[in-house]
């Protein structure tokens, strides 16, 4: 039935009084409408629209329309009743009440616990029922007042009470059953809110709540380094504190405990008193992901503590000295797919240099580029980065991981299972890092300082570590069963490409900051605090000559290999980049003094003299040549020319006769151009040579040069 208070009358629809269904109509559509339009007060509210209907006044039908009506549907005086009954027993659930009590912790055994499930579902009842009790309150009073009447909430929920007991054989409350102990339970509801339902029990032993405005005083007390609260003093100080603001006072510093490790509240202090890093490992999401499916898909590279000890002798003032425990750093580089350690570096700190050489090893050892990189932020790394190497390494990217972040790196898990598995064996393990809780895990310190002297040298110790990775990578892999090294062995990645001679120059050579000058001494590279002197060389071991000749002071761009400093590449540059010119190796030195002078020393000085000489040779030739094409040569304007000095006698002569063999075709184009007395002059200075068929000058002008030589010279 479709009965309902409308505007404070009972009201019944149009299609309920005229409906044929389930017997006979109370009144015909057309009596109906005729009775409509003679009495308009009949009609409560106008049909049309969607929703809307035509309601009509039932008190104001004619009475044997509403006998018809009663006998059809019922009374509508109880139709309504029972609508009524039916409405106060439904129960919305409180679902903000549901979070409040999911989220609740309470101490037990030193740990924060949270509630039983039967518990959140009772308490969530519980509240919903007080909400529902508030508001039908709420409406009767609502409704005792607007017919003037007064009224206390005892006497409210009297009224009331039949309607809460019927919620309780409905829904299974478990709220008092007396009215006094109703009203006690409504107003601790009324002030304190989802906490006045929880038992002592359960941690609520203090049934103040706790304010926004005084769980964030709260929080910053928690939070407070200057100075440093203790559970006793932050309780005391928020009562003192709240007192000045009116706050209810805590009575058990369990409730405040209670507050701040609500899973809400405890990432506002927790950084504060444990570390932003602790905080952001403790709440910050994690990502699950799938480590790759073959090699060199991804390369770890991370340096670690060399996580065993050895000695080393350290001298003192008198003369003596002691063993001492010293330790070192490896930075190991690791195929993600197979575990297997590629290659490492040990050195005192992990740096630049220590970091590249793993790297170069990984992929000697190899002979493939991975398609990723990844690592950490470290100083050393960003000189790689800011050398360019970490985008020449990787066919794909290079990226460095969180900082902080090792659930990020695979290599971490890694190391930690190799020190755990293989290095701890060792008697000289150091432990692992320094949270380490097991005592198996750390050092045995008193082993070690009484067996200073056994413990191995660094070379003893490198070899140790050499082994340790050694069987490490013959080892069967966790998942599969397989060793590590046939994991990578058997496995292909298309888009990790193999190395070439070029590609280790183009990936592992270094190129200088600034070009250097080729001198005379060659050309001289420095590296940190260390110097090396290079040359170019025509052969192993042949410095070339010619070289040094047409490029002494010229700049070249150098590229070397940290790893292998014996050679050097050197470029010329342009707008277009760098261009390949030469490469140079090592610069040969011997021995000054004889006596220390090695097999074939003597024999190569000796050599790079006569080279020497015939380079000073072949340079005054040209020069000589260029002059006599040019008529400019000293003797053209009567100056002699000084002999080449440090030379024997014979050097010079075979310099003036390889100058005049290569000028001999000018001799023609002179004579020439001479007029008869200025032939007449040349003739009468020379005489004729019988046995070679060459005018020479006269001997008494004391001249030594050829007639041709002569001639030639004054073009």
């Amino acid at each position: 039935s479709q009965v309902e208070m409308y505007n404070g009358k009972i009201a019944v629809t149009f299609a309920e009084l005229t409906s044929v269904e389930g017997g006979e109509a109370v009144v015909g559509r057309g009596v109906l409408k005729v009775m409509l339009s003679r009495y308009p007060e009949l009609r409560l509210s106008n049909g049309g629209g969607m929703g809307n209907y035509v309601r009509i006044d039932y008190y104001s039908l004619r009475e044997h329309y509403r006998k018809r009506f009663e006998a059809k549907y019922g009374d509508p005086r109880r139709i309504l009743a029972k609508e009524a009954a039916r409405a106060e027993l439904s129960l919305v659930m409180d679902e903000r009440a549901r979070s409040y009590y999911a989220g609740y912790r309470y101490e037990k055994r030193g740990e924060m616990t949270a509630l039983p499930e039967s518990v959140i579902d009772e308490l969530t009842l519980n509240a919903s029922v007080l909400n529902r009790m508030i508001e039908i309150t709420a409406r009767r009073r609502a409704m005792r007042s607007a017919r003037g009447c007064n009224s206390n909430t005892r006497e409210l929920l009297e009224g009331a009470f039949e309607m809460y007991e019927r919620l309780r054989d409905a829904y299974g409350h478990s709220l008092p059953a007396s009215v006094e102990r109703l009203r006690g339970k409504i107003t601790a509801y009324r002030r304190d809110g989802y906490a006045s339902l929880i038992s002592g029990k359960w941690g609520n032993s203090s049934a103040t709540v706790i304010t926004e405005e005084a769980g964030r005083y709260l929080v910053a007390l928690k939070r407070s380094r200057v100075p440093v609260y203790t559970e006793t003093m932050m309780f005391e100080e928020f009562n003192r504190y709240g007192r000045e603001h009116g706050w209810k006072q805590l009575r058990d510093p369990r409730a405040m405990r209670d507050y701040l490790n609500r899973n809400e509240i405890r990432p506002l202090w927790y950084d504060a008193v444990y570390g932003e890093l602790t905080s952001h490992q403790k709440f910050s999401r994690k990502n699950s992901t799938d480590g790759p499916s073959m090699r060199d898909s991804l390369w770890y590279g991370d340096g670690t503590k060399l996580n065993l000890y050895y000695r080393e002798w350290v001298k003192n003032n008198k003369g003596g000295g002691k063993w001492v425990v010293r330790t070192l750093q490896v930075y190991e580089v690791i195929d993600a797919y197979s575990e297997m350690m590629l290659g490492y570096c040990i050195s005192e700190t992990e740096n630049f240099e220590a970091q590249y050489a793993a790297y170069r090893m990984a992929v000697a050892t190899t002979g493939h580029r991975p398609y990723e990189v990844v690592h950490d932020n470290q100083g050393g790394h960003r000189k790689l980065d800011s050398e360019n190497f970490l985008n020449r390494l990787p066919t794909g990217v290079h990226r460095p991981t969180a900082p902080n972040s090792g659930q990020s790196k695979t290599i971490e898990s890694v190391f930690g299972r190799f020190q755990n598995e293989y290095l701890r064996r060792r008697w000289g393990f150091t432990g692992m890092n320094i949270t380490a809780v097991k005592e198996s895990s750390r050092a045995n310190i008193e082993l070690i300082g009484v067996n200073k002297d056994s413990l191995p040298t660094r070379q003893e110790l490198e070899d140790e570590y050499c082994r340790a990775r050694q069987e490490w990578n013959t080892a069967a892999h966790p998942k599969t069963g397989v060793s590590r090294a046939e994991m990578y062995a058997t496995s292909d990645n298309p888009e990790a490409g193999s190395v070439s001679e070029r590609d280790m120059v183009e990936i592992f050579w270094l190129t200088c900051k600034k070009p250097i000058t080729y001198t005379s001494s060659g050309l001289k590279l420095t590296i940190g605090e260390k110097s090396y002197q290079y040359e170019v060389c025509r052969a192993p071991r042949v410095p070339d000559h010619e070289f040094y000749w047409k490029n002494n002071s010229r700049e070249f761009w150098v590229k070397y290999d940290p790893c292998d400093m014996r050679s050097v590449r050197l470029y010329s540059k342009d707008d277009n980049g760098l261009r390949f010119e030469r490469i140079a190796e090592t610069k040969v030195v011997v021995q000054r003094n004889i006596q220390e002078q090695k097999e074939g020393d003597r024999k190569f000085i000796s050599e790079q003299i006569a080279a020497d000489i015939e380079m000073r040779k072949r340079l005054q030739v040209e020069a000589r040549v260029i002059e006599r094409e040019h008529g400019m040569s000293l003797e053209e304007h009567g100056l002699k020319r000084p002999a080449i000095s440090g030379v024997r006698k014979e050097v010079n002569e075979e310099v003036e006769r390889e100058v005049a063999q290569r000028t001999r075709h000018l001799r023609a184009q002179y004579f020439g151009k001479l007029t008869p007395a200025q032939f007449a002059k040349e003739a009468s200075l020379a005489v004729l040579d019988p046995e070679t068929g060459k005018w020479d000058r006269d001997p008494q002008s004391g001249e030594t040069e050829t007639g041709e030589y002569r001639i030639a010279s004054k073009m």
